[in-house]
């Protein structure tokens, strides 16, 4: 098991790529918490980690709430007595609209989110965690190419990105590694309202694969990240989108 003895925090996983990665590093023998801001979501996880004879417990955690954050990590130590994975997934997509129609406080709800969410993660998380320890944060292909109608939520994916670079230099001397991923569409309720469009035969078949994701797809991507098998990779982003950059 390649995660044997491990604790991992994983944000966002109440459902989605989140759920689809708890029960992945439970397979793979890692004792997980799960954070979300819906308490029945993380407690659904929660029990389907356990049914896989694994310990798992859930907290209820806004991440862009610095002592919620805190209490995040308090409460993992005291179900597990250690930190040696965290998952900085916790994100949310926008509605598409042009830049000089995106709303203020649109704007500030997704940057809290998407990004001031990943830096709390990563400022509470890291003083805590043990030597060896690996961080994966969630970014987004939209965050490398520039995607249209999306501004704030590919400026947030660029700029985790950005950070994951800065604190893997930081941190490396720790033997923390911090990477990121970068999720093309993947099969999960982000991409709902999508679903919906007129443009959803074109938008699901745009990539190399002609086909979406499936969130265990990224889950295996998260494992070897988190694994000593990427023991000497990090401040890099893993590409998950089917070809998506490369039509």
């Amino acid at each position: 098991m390649r995660l044997r003895n491990k604790v991992a925090i994983i944000t966002g996983g109440g459902g989605g790529i989140g759920r689809a990665t708890a029960l992945r590093f439970a397979e793979e023998g890692a004792e997980v918490m799960i954070v979300d801001l819906d308490e029945k979501s993380a407690v659904e996880t929660a029990n389907l980690v356990n049914d896989k004879g694994v310990n798992a417990s859930y907290t209820i955690t806004n991440m862009t709430k610095p002592e919620e954050v805190e209490n995040m990590i308090d409460n993992t130590f005291k179900a597990f007595g250690k930190i040696d994975i965290l998952f900085n997934n916790a994100g949310i997509i926008m509605h598409e609209k042009k830049i000089p129609d995106v709303g203020i406080d649109e704007w500030n709800k997704i940057v809290d989110i998407n990004l001031n969410g990943v830096f709390l993660g990563l400022k509470y998380t890291i003083p805590k965690m043990n030597p060896g320890g690996s961080i994966i944060n969630t970014a987004s292909v939209a965050g490398i190419k520039g995607q249209k109608l999306v501004s704030a939520y590919s400026a947030t994916k660029s700029s985790v990105i950005a950070l994951t670079k800065s604190a893997s230099t930081e941190f490396g001397r720790q033997n923390i590694r911090v990477n990121a991923i970068a999720p093309g569409i993947i099969d999960t309720t982000m991409v709902y309202e999508w679903k919906q469009a007129k443009k959803w035969p074109v938008l699901s078949t745009a990539n190399a694969l002609k086909r979406i994701g499936r969130p265990e797809e990224v889950a295996n991507a998260v494992l070897f990240l988190a694994s000593d098998e990427a023991s000497f990779i990090t401040g890099e982003t893993l590409v998950i989108d089917g070809g998506t950059l490369n039509i």
